[in-house]
């Protein structure tokens, strides 16, 4: 270590008030600042007494003594592991707290009640909660079933029953903005629990673009709706049982090249005539609204439309514009339909007997050595800094930490 080095290593502070000097090392080695620290003093001592005496006397006319000698500090001045800890969480709460202001500030997706029922003008008529289960299979039994999102539809076939008592709506078209936001998993489980309480319900697959009802289901997709509107096989022949009592199901068919032609021609509507005048409830799965028009042809001959909104997921924008078609086409709304909504977390809603509510371092200090006399005194104190590598053995290289320790 050169001289330089070991200076910039060394610092002496004066007491105020006091002939005190403090004198502090800081080293790599907690031994090392100790044994420089005392070294340092004695040779400080030394020098003192020859410069103080005399030529011709063997006393010197003042003297430093060493109050305290350095020691072995027991605890690093650097890191300071409490102070760290308590500002690495202050840190963390504030980052935290501000990340979030700014993503919900940037956040234009739909994730309360009150947001969904101002853009899309109508009421929340049901919540679906996220279930994975969902995605392997789409079709709830009902019977014996009394799971978080069983009672959902049952909650949510009830408040369909109420929306006009004295009218109720029968021809209901299931639509939503855009792909992927549940609607046809939504249509199924409607239909089911509506056939759960010993109505007739048929199931009809609206999305001749990219039907999913037969592939749920398990049934056959070659002749249904689409073939039915082109007058080359009837009703009767379309329509499928299921497995499910109560629930039959008539399938899109063969893909047509013109749908939306198809959906708005007089033969649909005399066949969802038809289909009124057997079963109690005619369950309509559509297109979303945004992709193409045929969602809000069907719409305008049903007696109403449910439009699902998928939680943090469907923009507002997106679910304007798409209510905005329903309205230039008069089609009726009847509510809107939260669905994959988390069951925990922020903005999750909870379920019990099936309704559903909303949730609204661096450590250490200073060590010294002391001495005092009648015109000078001095004080040592020796503060080391211990460093640790990790070996490249079976723990993975990290740099080295710096360390400050306390001297008594």
């Amino acid at each position: 270590m050169s001289a330089d080095e070991l200076q910039a290593r060394i610092t002496a502070t004066a007491k105020p008030d006091t002939v005190l000097i403090d004198v502090a090392v800081l080293d790599e080695s907690a031994v090392r600042a100790r044994d420089i620290a005392n070294t340092l003093s004695d040779e400080f001592v030394g020098r003192v007494r020859e410069l103080e005496t005399p030529e011709n006397s063997t006393r010197a006319d003042s003297r430093v003594v060493v109050e305290q000698r350095a020691s072995i500090p027991s605890s690093p001045v650097v890191p300071k592991r409490a102070r760290n800890i308590a500002v690495g969480l202050v840190l963390g709460l504030v980052l935290g707290v501000g990340f979030a202001l700014i993503r919900d500030l940037l956040d234009n997706t739909v994730k309360d009640r009150t947001t969904l029922e101002q853009i899309a003008n109508v009421g929340l008529v049901g919540t679906v909660p996220l279930d994975k289960e969902r995605r392997r299979h789409a079709a709830i039994a009902f019977e014996n079933d009394n799971s978080v999102i069983a009672e959902a539809f049952r909650k949510l076939r009830t408040n369909l029953q109420f929306l006009s008592v004295d009218n109720p709506p029968r021809v209901i078209v299931i639509t939503s903005s855009m792909p992927h936001e549940g609607k046809s998993t939504t249509a199924i489980n409607i239909a089911l629990a509506l056939a759960e309480a010993e109505h007739n319900v048929v199931l009809v697959d609206g999305d001749m673009r990219r039907p999913t009802l037969s592939k749920y289901l398990d049934l056959m997709s070659k002749v249904g709706f689409s073939t039915v509107l082109s007058g080359a096989v009837s009703i009767d022949d379309s329509l499928q049982k299921t497995r499910f009592p109560g629930l039959s199901v008539l399938t899109s068919g063969a893909v047509p090249p013109n749908p939306s032609e198809l959906l708005g021609s007089q033969s649909a509507r005399k066949v969802l005539a038809e289909l009124r005048s057997r079963f109690d409830y005619v369950i309509i799965d559509s297109t979303p609204l945004l992709a193409v028009t045929d969602a809000a042809i069907l719409a305008a001959g049903a007696d109403g439309v449910l439009i699902m909104a998928r939680f943090g997921q469907t923009k507002r924008e997106q679910l304007a514009h798409a209510v905005g078609s329903l309205e230039s086409v008069g089609a009726p709304l009847l509510g809107a339909v939260f669905t994959m909504v988390p069951t925990r977390g922020t903005g999750s809603y909870s379920y019990n007997y099936g309704y559903y509510g909303e949730d609204e371092g661096r450590r250490g200090g200073n060590s010294s050595t002391r001495g005092g006399s009648a015109e000078s005194s001095k004080t040592t104190s020796a503060n080391a800094s211990e460093s640790r590598d990790r070996s490249a053995g079976d723990l993975p290289a990290r740099p080295v930490t710096q360390r400050r320790y306390k001297t008594t």
